[in-house]
This record gives C-alpha cells, sequence and structure tokens, in this order.
C-alpha cells in the first residue's frame, strides 16, 4: 500500500482512481467490507483503489475541546489499512479551510480536481462536508454534475448489528471485548509509556508496568481484570500477561490506572512502548478487605488467565 500525505499545498494527483471516505476509526469489519467494494470497483475500472482518511478527527478541528476515544492512532490505522492489499491511503490534512468547503465544493476542488476520483464509494450512514448537513441523495447529484459516479455501500451486519466504530466503543465501555474483536476482526490494541507505579502489587508478588497512554488518546475498556497479549515495542512477539484497569480500590486510589503483569517476566521496561491486546475479561474491579485477600484473588486470576490462554491454543489447532 502507498500512503499519500496531501495538503492543499500539494500537486493534483494524475492517477485516476476508486475511492472511499471517512475516518475509519479501527478499521473495523464494517470498514473491511467496504474497502473489498472498493478494490473490485477499482479492478473492473482498471483504475487505482484509494481510501481517503484524515491526518486527525474532523471534529477535533470543529471544537478544539473536543476530545475523541479513538480505537485506533494514526499509525495503527495505517497499518490496519495496508493489511485490506488497498492500493492506496490518502491522509488529508484536514485543516479549518478544508472543514469550512462545503460537500460540493469539497467534492468538486478536493476529489475531482486534487485527488482525481472518478468513482466513490461511501458507506451507508457517512456524511462529509460543513456541518455535515448533507446525504447521499445530495452527494449523488453533485456527483451526476462533477463526474464522479457515487454509489453508496451497505452496512456490515453482525449478529443483528450494523458494525460501526459506535458499537464497538460500547462493546468496549462495558468491557466485552471478545464483541468488540469480533467486530474488528482482530483484538482490540491500545498502547502506551511504562511509567513508574506505587508498586504495590511488587510487594505481593505481582509486579506490574503502568501504563501512560495518554498521548495516544486511546479508549481505555471498563474496569476490571484482563486477560492480555503484550508486545514490546520494536518486537513482534506477544507476551501472555493480565491486566488491571481501575481506581486501586483496595489501596482507597482516586485514579484510574492501567497495569500490566506479564506472565513469567521479570525485565526492567520503564521508559518503553507497551502494547496490550485485550482478550479476555476475567472479572470486574473489586475492593479487598486486606492486600493478602487481593493476593489470593490474583493468583486466583493469573490462574484463570493461563486457562484461557491453553484454551485459546487449543482451538487454534
Amino acid at each position: 500500500m502507498k500512503t499519500i500525505r496531501f495538503n492543499l499545498d500539494n500537486q493534483p494527483l494524475q492517477t485516476p482512481r476508486v475511492a472511499t471516505i471517512g475516518f475509519f476509526d479501527g478499521v473495523h469489519r464494517g470498514h473491511q467490507y467496504l474497502i473489498e467494494r472498493v478494490k473490485a470497483e477499482a479492478a473492473t475500472a482498471q483504475m487505482a483503489s484509494a481510501v481517503i482518511t484524515f491526518s486527525c478527527h474532523p471534529r477535533q478541528i470543529l471544537h478544539s475541546e473536543y476530545v475523541p476515544e479513538l480505537l485506533t492512532t494514526l499509525d495503527g490505522k495505517l497499518i490496519q489499512l495496508a493489511k485490506t492489499k488497498v492500493d492506496e491511503t490518502i491522509v488529508l490534512n484536514f485543516d479549518k479551510d478544508m472543514a469550512a468547503l462545503s460537500a460540493r465544493d469539497f467534492m468538486e476542488k478536493i476529489l475531482r480536481d486534487r485527488l482525481d476520483v472518478r468513482k466513490l464509494i461511501i458507506g451507508y450512514d457517512n456524511r462529509f462536508g460543513h456541518n455535515r448537513s448533507e446525504g447521499f441523495e445530495d452527494y449523488a447529484r453533485y456527483g451526476n454534475e462533477l463526474g464522479i459516479e457515487v454509489i453508496r455501500h451497505p452496512a456490515f451486519m453482525l449478529h443483528g448489528v450494523n458494525v460501526s466504530s459506535s458499537v464497538i466503543r460500547t462493546f468496549l465501555h462495558q468491557g466485552e471485548v471478545e464483541m468488540a474483536a469480533l467486530c474488528l476482526g482482530y483484538p482490540y490494541t491500545i498502547s502506551g509509556k511504562v511509567v513508574p507505579g506505587v508498586q504495590e502489587g511488587r510487594k505481593i508478588g505481582f509486579p506490574t508496568a503502568n501504563l501512560d497512554t495518554s498521548h495516544y488518546g486511546q479508549l481505555i475498556p471498563a474496569n476490571g481484570v484482563y486477560a492480555v497479549k503484550a508486545r514490546l515495542e520494536q518486537s513482534i512477539a506477544t507476551l501472555p500477561a493480565m491486566m488491571n484497569i481501575g481506581m486501586r480500590p483496595t489501596f482507597n486510589g482516586t485514579d484510574i490506572t492501567l497495569e500490566t503483569h506479564i506472565l513469567n517476566f521479570s525485565d526492567d521496561l520503564y521508559g518503553k512502548t507497551l502494547s496490550v491486546s485485550f482478550m479476555h475479561r476475567i472479572r470486574e474491579e473489586q475492593k479487598f478487605d486486606s492486600p493478602q485477600d487481593l493476593m489470593k484473588q490474583l493468583q486466583y486470576d493469573r490462574k484463570m488467565v493461563v486457562e484461557q490462554f491453553e484454551k485459546d491454543q487449543d482451538k487454534d489447532e
């Protein structure tokens, strides 16, 4: 996949293309379904297939106080888009000038004149242009005027649900990481820097890597204990681990912490980037009467995590 970072100062692209446009947060199975249509239409038309996305969430430009709960960072999104084998991903440098364009002006000045889009395939609920006030019928009419064929693609249905980024966020807020993974097509993953913690876990035999994810802006799943797979930066190997997300109520904590205990691992991780993929939720967050009671529960949790990974391995064989 070729990645093109494009702003209004760039020279127009000359290759005719079939494209889709959107933020594509998570690049979930609904997105993948849409991109397969783009690739098929492009092959038939003998044009390049392209995904057009944005460098940041458009609402962040329109409302500076808006903080999105992202399913993927931009880098993570590009990795997932590359897996679709689309020819190109065009990353628009979305700014206030671009945000001010009407849908028709955007189609004319950006899609047609700058990106040479000949056929535009959009998701069933996708809207673009200033204030997102227009819909598919408007886009189709503008396309007829501008020489762009506009096609609406149906939703991807899973167990009677239209798969969307908002649906996946709801699952994650509820701790339903397995349903989120089913909709995404891969386990939900967050990244963060390992920072010093209060080291209460180390005192009871469960040293943890404490993650600071604030730089990445990703959604944090519901509080609880999870079976996860951890991956260190610049490594492709994943390590079985269990993760606690919560307020540390046994120790009267007041802030949410993300603590990852990597099984059978003792290396120093401070300052390194760790990615954590959520496989299963083990239990909700609980408050215990003493650190000793917490230790007993964590021992049981670890046993449950190991058993869960053994079941997963048996399913794969």
